[in-house]
């Protein structure tokens, strides 16, 4: 079985709302701790294919120091020029190339060694943030990408696809890099899981329902299972440290696999998958080309496949 199989006519991901390996205006909604570190990242590494990076947050006084600091960033020397640094009005977000979402209304307290699913609980708050800027997203007509970075991403993509009039292949969420490379930092540490640092992949949601598996050709279902709930509790982990772990996914989730999308190099992101009246944002190896998205559409165990239909369909019911 393949991703492929999960629908049989799906909608066309075959267009490309901006040309891989060239300069793309980059704005970004909210500049809290995710958005912040995310603009610090795609500062400092975009210089090939980020002309310019517009800022817009509800808080003035933050988009002003932001300007100030950005764009007092750069080499003393010899060295590539950085992407300038501008303060873009809201009504000017969708004048661009790409469009980063990362409002939140704020994370919800959790108490320490809950198992309760952070992510799942912003829906409702940033689902009425997203249908705004869907908003002007129609009312602009936009033709750009739109890159979701708020949790829980998968949902939020299938909000704004909803709300925006736009078309799936336009929009792509950011939430399943870093569930990657939490997998990683386990396999590192326990030689069981090994086998993921060469030969694992991750599918599916940026939380609940997150599928990593530990091989495609030797795939295991309780090594995998074990190592998912270990890449599911990591920012549990952090947050019993008493700290906000938001460090990794601004960068891993969202500032190096946008860049990776700009240069159509291979990533991890949420697709969609489906018709219009089913569907959903799936997470997938994939990339950008010119002749649209492409996805790494391997011949799946069976087990494997059952997991990743599991968190499809489960998606397809939260819209």
């Amino acid at each position: 079985m393949h991703i492929h199989d999960l629908v049989k006519e799906p909608l066309s991901l075959r267009k490309c709302p901006v040309i891989p390996g060239t300069k793309a205006r980059v704005n970004i909604v909210a500049l809290g701790d995710v958005g912040t570190t995310m603009l610090i990242g795609l500062k400092l590494l975009g210089s090939d294919v980020i002309e310019s990076i517009g800022i817009c947050d509800i808080r003035k006084e933050n988009t002003a120091r932001l300007e100030m600091e950005m764009n007092q960033i750069g080499y003393p020397f010899e060295g590539p020029a950085l992407p300038s640094v501008v303060v873009v009005p809201e009504d000017e977000l969708f004048t661009g190339d790409v469009l980063i979402f990362c409002a939140s209304r704020g994370i919800p307290p959790v108490e320490p060694g809950s198992k309760a699913d952070v992510r799942m609980a912003q829906l409702d708050a940033n689902r009425d943030i997203i249908r705004h800027y869907a908003g002007l997203a129609r009312n602009a007509r936009y033709q750009g990408l739109v890159c979701v970075v708020s949790d829980p991403v998968d949902n939020l993509c299938a909000a704004f696809l909803n709300e925006s009039g736009l078309e799936p292949w336009q929009i792509q969420g950011y939430g399943l890099g870093v569930m990657h490379k939490r997998a990683e930092y386990y396999a590192s540490k326990d030689s069981r899981f090994a086998s993921y640092l060469t030969e694992g992949r991750a599918f599916g949601p940026h939380g609940k329902d997150l599928v990593i598996a530990n091989s495609i050709d030797r795939y295991d279902d309780a090594l995998s299972r074990e190592l998912t709930e270990q890449a599911v509790r990591a920012n549990i982990a952090v947050r019993d440290l008493g700290f906000k772990p938001y460090i990794a996914p601004a960068l891993s989730s969202a500032a190096l696999s946008i860049l990776l999308t700009l240069r159509g190099e291979w990533h991890y992101g949420s697709l969609y998958l489906g018709t219009r009246e089913r569907g959903a944002f799936l997470g997938m190896k994939n990339r950008l080309t010119k002749g649209g998205w492409e996805w790494e559409d391997l011949d799946l165990p069976e087990e494997l496949y059952e997991r990743i239909r599991n968190a499809y369909d489960n998606l397809c019911e939260i819209r």
